[in-house]
Parts: C-alpha cells; structure tokens; sequence
C-alpha cells in the first residue's frame, strides 16, 4: 500500500499553506512524517492511503505494523486459453506480493469446461485470479491487474461496454467478489509478450498439467 501526506505549514503570522506529498510507500511515509513533525513547523498532518481513508501518524505507525504482516503491494497476471475442440478452457494465474519484508510468487491454474469462447476463458481466468487472492486472506488492498485482454479489463474498468450476456454474468460475479473483498482494483492492459507466465499455465491447464505453488523470491 501507497500513501501521501497532507501537512499544513505554520507561518508566523501569517496562515498556514497546506503541501500534499507524491505516494510514497510505508515504511519511508512513517520517516518523513516523523521528519516534519519534528521539525515543528507542521499545524497538521495525515497520512492518506489509496483507498481514501485519513490517518494521523500515531495511527499510520500502528497501521504499518498490521499490513506488514498481510499480503500488500499485490500484482496479478492472468490467461485464458480455450480449445475449440474439447470445449475446454485452462486458466492461468500469477500473483507476486509482499508478506513482511519477504517478496512472494504465487502460481496456479485450472481446468474449467462448459465455455463458449477465448473471452469467455479470459473472463473464468480472471475470475480465478480473485479466488486466489481470497486464499490468501487479501482484504481492502488495492489491487493491480494485468492480462493480454483488453476486453476484459476495459470492460471491468467501464470503458468499454458489454452486450453478450454470459460476458456480463461474468462482469457480475467478478465485481461482487471484488466488492466483498474491499479490492479496489487497477487495471493494467499489457502485451501478450509480458503475460508469458500466466499463458504457460493456462496452457499446461490444457495439457492436464496442473499447478499450485508458492516460493518467495528475491
């Protein structure tokens, strides 16, 4: 999680200017907050996350200590991939997260049937992904998604509307699974070449290769 603050500047005799930071990450708010709090110069100081929510620095070094030890800073890749043939779609998705001070990597997929489409697999994967994440005990985090799919996540984002109905069941189950997380989500249109980990999965999820694994990395 990011955060900016918000300090008002006391001038002698003068009002007081109010200065707004770029989003800086936890632990180096904490330190730059204790910097203008110490320097006496600061009427006021909060701290804001991404979700909007205001905190004082007594509450933010509290806050910090709790979300240290909770999945944050997350990013997740997702693919689906879809055989005409089998009517079989695999689903594939990575998460990479911070826990702590340690950095982890999440990778799992799926076999799902009864699927009409490539988009519709894309949907399922996405949908997945959420699934994941709820495994993992992830709430009211904000949340970075990625995937080769413009359709999805431009639709997801509201930008671009959807007319097929089985898309917009999907739309439904995935923003109410959001919502119930508290998950504000970003979404991150990226190219197929970048979404090469999640596609493999969705791929081996073809194949009947199925993986769940977690490793912390570097």
């Amino acid at each position: 999680m990011k955060y900016k603050i918000e300090w008002s500047y006391k001038r002698k005799g003068l009002s007081a200017v109010t200065f707004y930071s770029e989003w800086v990450d936890g632990e180096e708010v904490i330190e730059l907050g204790e910097e203008i709090e110490n320097s006496g110069k600061a009427a006021e100081l909060f701290f804001y996350d991404e979700l909007g929510t205001s905190w004082t620095l007594k509450e933010m070094k509290k806050l910090t200590v709790e979300v240290e030890e909770e999945p944050h800073d997350i990013t997740v890749y997702f693919d689906g991939g879809y055989n005409e043939g089998t009517k079989m779609a695999g689903l594939g998705a990575v998460i990479y997260y911070k826990e702590g001070k340690k950095k982890y990597r999440v990778r799992a997929n799926e076999q799902f049937s009864d699927l009409n489409s490539n988009n519709e697999a894309e949907y399922a994967a996405f949908y997945f992904a959420c699934n994941l994440l709820e495994e993992l005990g992830v709430q009211h985090m904000v949340c970075e998604f990625k995937g080769d799919s413009q359709v999805v996540l431009k639709q997801l984002e509201g930008e671009w509307p959807c007319y097929e109905e089985e898309f917009n069941r999907w739309l439904d189950r995935i923003e109410e699974k959001l919502k119930g997380m508290g998950i504000e989500a970003r979404y991150s249109p990226i190219l197929r070449k970048d979404n090469k980990e999640a596609d493999k999965l969705a791929s081996q999820a073809l194949e009947g290769k199925m993986i769940h694994s977690k490793m912390q990395i570097i």
